[in-house]
């Protein structure tokens, strides 16, 4: 098989294999959607947010969004181009870039987006890790943008976890699932870089908590 042709059935066909599988877990699954409300209100008044989602989580993380619209950065590895495909089967669009690759570039065009009605969405730990730590690339484009960075967080009863670096999450079919919004964040102008990193980093290890005692209130607990 010729190599343009792999990648182009690669690209073509993957895709569409993904975007089918992530609609059968979330229709199989029993999942609840928590704190939309705070959302519904930014997207009421014409504003867009920032989300904020730890990278084990990423994979259902389409079938929580109900807005406007959003762009979510992803990295320029061929992964990165599977991803960016998949979402487009959801509509979403991607920016192209990290902390390793293309990220000047990257973090020009979300600032530039951010000027328009769209949400953004960042893995703040990705693509390489450390597992939940976030970097300074949300705080910056939260700093510059004025936008408030809210947190998404994930958890299921059932799933398997990978031996990768973030021990990224596949929930099993008719497992329950939990989606969370936190509390927005702000950059307030006082305040240095590092204090926002730690605010986010609480903020998410938080939300994730309240993900995990939600499926306790169901009787069963996180993977």
């Amino acid at each position: 098989m010729k190599t343009g042709f792999a990648d182009w059935l690669l690209f073509r066909v993957v895709p569409r294999l993904g975007a089918g599988v992530i609609r059968l877990l979330h229709r199989t699954m029993r999942a609840e959607i928590v704190g939309e409300e705070i959302l519904r209100g930014y997207w009421s008044r014409g504003e867009n947010v920032i989300f904020a989602i730890w990278h084990d989580q990423l994979l259902l993380m389409v079938n929580a969004y109900r807005g406007p619209g959003a762009r979510i950065l992803i990295s320029q590895s061929r992964d990165g181009e599977l991803i960016a495909k998949t979402l487009e089967c959801f509509g979403l669009g991607a920016v192209r870039g990290s902390s390793s690759r293309g990220g000047r570039k990257a973090f020009r065009a979300l600032l530039a987006l951010a000027r328009e009605p769209y949400d953004l969405a960042i893995t703040p730990d990705g693509p390489r890790g450390p597992r939940h730590q976030v970097k300074e690339g949300v705080v910056q484009l939260a700093r510059l943008s004025g936008r408030p960075v809210v947190p998404l967080s994930f958890a299921c009863s059932r799933g398997y976890r990978f031996s990768s670096w973030d021990r990224f999450l596949l929930p099993f079919p008719f497992s329950r699932g939990v989606f969370v919004f936190g509390e927005p964040l702000v950059f307030h102008k006082e305040e240095s870089i590092e204090s926002f990193q730690q605010r986010l980093t609480r903020n998410l290890a938080d939300n994730l908590g309240r993900a995990q005692q939600r499926l306790e209130e169901h009787g069963v607990s996180a993977v």
